[in-house]
């Protein structure tokens, strides 16, 4: 499997995790801090990453920054990504069957080698469930990914007073004017 790999520094399981994909077959490339000629930023090395998996370049994709949220965060910007922050096994594998995702994202602060083994394991493990209800609930985040690319949000009608808020008939409405506090009011 083609898996999209991108970090923002070399540190933690950066390193080991190319090795680690290597040695279950995979095969990496490479975004961000593991090449020189790309930003190595979180925000682009994710993109670059899940932009793979988009445009199908690549199976899936790694993301990692040293929480692990911003590189989540960007590659989820990507339309067609659901990428999914996982600290331990059981979420990698429930991001997997419920989520459909296609994008692991990990923390290189808190990801020591042998949970990177777990997750990895448990994330290539796992399948897409087929269940009406989860597959319903992808197609939803499609929908809703649909509809944010086609139209901008409109914009909401100005509110109503309610009639609590009007002044009675026949009397004047106060002045909307504000005044500083502390100053008197100039007079018309």
């Amino acid at each position: 499997m083609r898996i999209s790999v991108a970090a923002d520094e070399l540190t933690g399981v950066a390193q080991p995790l190319i090795e680690e994909l290597r040695v279950r077959g995979h095969e990496p490339i490479l975004h961000g801090a593991y090449v020189d000629d790309e930003r190595p930023d979180w925000a682009w090395a994710s993109e670059s990453a899940a932009r793979d998996v988009a445009e199908g370049r690549a199976d899936q994709a790694i993301v990692a920054c040293w929480t692990g949220t911003g590189a989540s965060i960007a590659a989820n910007k990507v339309p067609g990504i659901r990428a999914a922050l996982c600290n331990d096994a059981k979420t990698a594998e429930g991001a997997r069957r419920w989520n459909d995702a296609n994008v692991l994202a990990l923390s290189l602060r808190r990801t020591g080698l042998a949970e990177l083994q777990e997750i990895l394991e448990a994330w290539f493990t796992e399948e897409a469930s087929e269940d009406a209800q989860d597959v319903e609930n992808i197609d939803h985040l499609n929908e809703i990914e649909a509809v944010g690319q086609l139209k901008p949000a409109q914009p909401k009608p100005a509110r109503q007073k309610a009639p609590h808020e009007r002044a009675p008939a026949g009397q004047p409405r106060a002045s909307r004017r504000r005044v500083k506090r502390g100053t008197k009011p100039k007079s018309r």
